[in-house]
């Protein structure tokens, strides 16, 4: 957790009960006025209606990004599963305790398909050999650059920088879409929030992987 002048920021694993009780501990106890949040309106619609990717969103992503979609949702499903926490959790949880407790939220992610029709055009032919390869490599030497964590609980800073670094280095485009693009635009949103709102206690929860950045980005203007 990093404090900037009216900001609290939190980096939640999506999987992990800790980050839930983390987001309710948090909130219970010092009442934020605004809890921004890690979602856009599309995101926060489909989760709390409990929407799956479905056929209908193909007009807006293309296929290619709707089966993106659908492969990236199943893969959280089954994290979640092995965890025994459904993907987003955290998120709902802040969701819940600013309808009980009366706050003002904010989404401050990048439009759900914007990210994906980038997502799209990223994951190129020889990116996906690429990482038929690296699964192929994984599974016949079994050993792994970055070291075992548990999934119940957001990993540790330096497994985290491990992985982003590791990401950038062999999926540059992807890292960009996924995380540098994003960044930008939560940081932009939070910077907006933090000098709109200058007296009022802001709490803002976003993936572990763009706490760090975000706050270079929002310390930078």
């Amino acid at each position: 957790m990093e404090i900037h002048k009216n900001l609290t920021l939190l980096g939640t694993s999506h999987i992990s009960i800790e980050s839930v009780n983390e987001v309710k501990r948090y909130v219970t106890k010092n009442k934020p006025d605004i809890i921004a949040i890690e979602l856009d309106k599309k995101r926060l619609y489909g989760i709390t209606h409990k929407i799956k990717p479905g056929i209908k969103d193909i007009p807006d992503i293309g296929f290619r990004g709707f089966l993106i979609n659908v492969i990236g949702a199943y893969i959280e499903k089954k994290l979640g599963q092995t965890v025994g926490v459904s993907p987003g959790s955290e998120m709902k949880m802040a969701i819940k305790l600013a309808k009980k407790y009366k706050l003002n939220l904010a989404l401050i992610d990048q439009d759900i398909n914007i990210t994906l029709k980038r997502l799209v055009k990223a994951f190129n032919f020889g990116v996906i050999f690429k990482m038929i390869g690296e699964l192929i490599k994984g599974l016949i030497t079994r050993k792994s650059e970055i070291e075992p964590f548990d999934l119940k609980k957001v990993p540790p800073k330096k497994t985290i920088e491990k992985i982003l670094t590791k990401v950038k280095e062999d999926y540059p485009g992807i890292h960009k879409v996924l995380i540098e693009d994003r960044n930008k635009v939560m940081a932009k949103n939070l910077y907006k929030l933090i000098t709109h709102y200058p007296d009022k206690k802001i709490f803002a929860i976003v993936g572990a992987g763009h706490e760090k950045e975000i706050l270079n980005l929002i310390k930078r203007n």
